[in-house]
């Protein structure tokens, strides 16, 4: 690989990062903190990529923040793989994580979703499923947000060229770590 290709990579993470509102940031810190608060769960979903990101958040969130008493109840509902095929297979793919949801969640709980593009279907069902269930819904996004980024209620938002999922992706990862530091100095 050409030195180039890889100081280009670095620079688009780099601006990638730069890009992002910490205001935003700040307010899915203060939607976790709230939620946790009223003793609500919270629900992680991503399609992909996102998917391995929605688990990792849903471990950091819940595991690496230390918050304890009371706890952040994180559930990802991409890590239940007979739940996942058998919506597929019975329903659709595009209902695997708003199937879930409907069974799993009260209103109060909070939705955070996570897609490069902000175009996947089962996503942007699930977000629906939540809104008509009273949730906080937030979204993670990148390119241009797509529609996920007109449905939520609070955005974090990676704008990237078309396509750059690999930036993208790694940005969400870094915003996920940069939330649980904000939560380990919380009592």
């Amino acid at each position: 690989m050409p030195e180039g290709s890889l100081l280009a990579y670095r620079n688009e993470c780099i601006d990638a990062l730069n890009s992002v509102d910490l205001d935003a940031v700040e307010s899915v810190t203060q939607a976790l903190l709230e939620a946790r608060g009223r003793g609500s769960s919270v629900f992680v979903v991503g399609n992909g990529g996102s998917a391995a990101t929605a688990s990792h958040m849903a471990t950091d969130l819940m595991l690496g923040s230390g918050l304890v008493d009371p706890p952040l109840r994180v559930i990802a509902l991409t890590d239940n793989q007979a739940i996942i095929t058998a919506t597929g297979n019975d329903l659709g793919f595009d209902q695997v994580f708003s199937r879930q949801l409907r069974h799993l969640a009260k209103p109060e709980d909070l939705l955070i979703t996570v897609s490069a593009s902000g175009n996947s279907p089962n996503v942007l069902a699930c977000v629906e499923a939540a809104k008509e269930l009273g949730l906080t819904t937030v979204a993670f996004t990148g390119f241009d947000g797509g529609q996920l980024a007109t449905m939520v209620d609070l955005l974090v938002h990676v704008p990237t060229r078309q396509g750059a999922y690999g930036p993208v992706e790694d940005v969400h990862l870094m915003v996920n770590h940069m939330i649980t530091e904000q939560l380990k100095g919380v009592k």
